[in-house]
């Protein structure tokens, strides 16, 4: 059984928004597993939806370039939230960027060993990190690839904390991608439509829904309906092309994009840092057993 300790209880309160207590007995109640938590207060109607990935710790950017019917992003990991605001840094980013679409490479492995202005990008990293004097590291990268008649979107938020590269069909106009890769980067869909959802995902949201209705008291007999309706909304809210566009509320990602004659093929979205996790340091507890001795 896992320790339920104040940091583990601080988590669950902020994934799901509960009270202390009840965060607590609900870690308590399944043994110190944060997801399962999660889980039984979602079914307690306590909790909204929380995502695993939403513990975020690594710092650094992200950066897509695109060029022609090949596009890339990126992301490049520091140790804080300085370097990102290093020029040295960023204009690596923006590089490791172009030469990834450039040279579409399979994996990390031949990805390393891509030749950038200053040798490898591996050995580009070691220099960052020399001069820079923290660790500098290449996480992760995507390469996309369009046919004529679609565009690519590109949109970096907050500097490059957040990047996204959407691909529309039916229209070369970038403009419209980049709209729906804004509308991804402040959403945070996670498929382009339902029938994207793995099955098993679906099941797990019906149980808990199931939880839900039941534990609200509703008749047996009309669970069932009340489920289906609460599935659907689910599924809108995780879908991009149901969900209201952040510009035009009244109509939906999928409408917006056919007011131009074109559909969304896919997208890709890289926040920084998602699913690392980092040791987080209380100077306040530091403090005070320093004061104790």
């Amino acid at each position: 059984m896992a320790e339920v300790t104040a940091k583990l209880v601080k988590e669950l309160r902020d994934m799901t928004g509960v009270g202390m207590m009840d965060a607590k007995k609900a870690l308590v109640e399944v043994e110190g597993d944060i997801d399962k938590a999660v889980d039984l207060l979602r079914e307690k109607g306590m909790a909204k939806a929380a995502k695993k990935n939403d513990r975020i710790a690594a710092e650094g950017l992200t950066s897509v370039y695109a060029n022609g019917n090949v596009a890339a992003i990126v992301e490049v990991n520091s140790e804080t939230d300085f370097v990102s605001k290093n020029e040295m840094f960023q204009e690596l980013v923006k590089e490791i960027a172009q030469v990834v679409a450039e040279n579409k490479p399979a994996d990390m492995e031949a990805a390393m060993k891509l030749e950038t202005s200053k040798g490898t990008i591996e050995a580009a990293l070691i220099e960052a990190t020399t001069v820079i004097g923290e660790k500098i590291s290449f996480r992760r990268f995507e390469v996309v690839e369009k046919n004529d008649n679609s565009a690519f979107g590109a949109y970096l938020h907050m500097g490059g904390r957040i990047g996204v590269l959407t691909v529309i069909e039916g229209t070369t106009d970038e403009e419209v991608a980049k709209d729906v890769a804004m509308h991804v980067a402040a959403i945070n869909p996670r498929y382009v439509n339902d029938t994207q959802i793995p099955e098993a995902e679906l099941e797990h949201e019906k149980t808990i829904l199931t939880e839900q209705a039941l534990n609200e008291g509703k008749p047996a007999n009309i669970v069932e309906k009340m489920v289906e309706g609460r599935l659907k909304k689910f599924k809108a809210e995780i879908s991009l092309v149901d969900q209201p566009f952040v510009k035009d509320p009244d109509m939906t990602v999928a409408q917006y994009v056919a007011t131009k004659n074109a559909t969304v093929n896919m997208f890709v979205r890289f926040e920084v840092g998602e699913g690392i996790e980092k040791r987080e340091d209380n100077f306040v507890e530091e403090v005070m057993s320093q004061v104790k001795k």
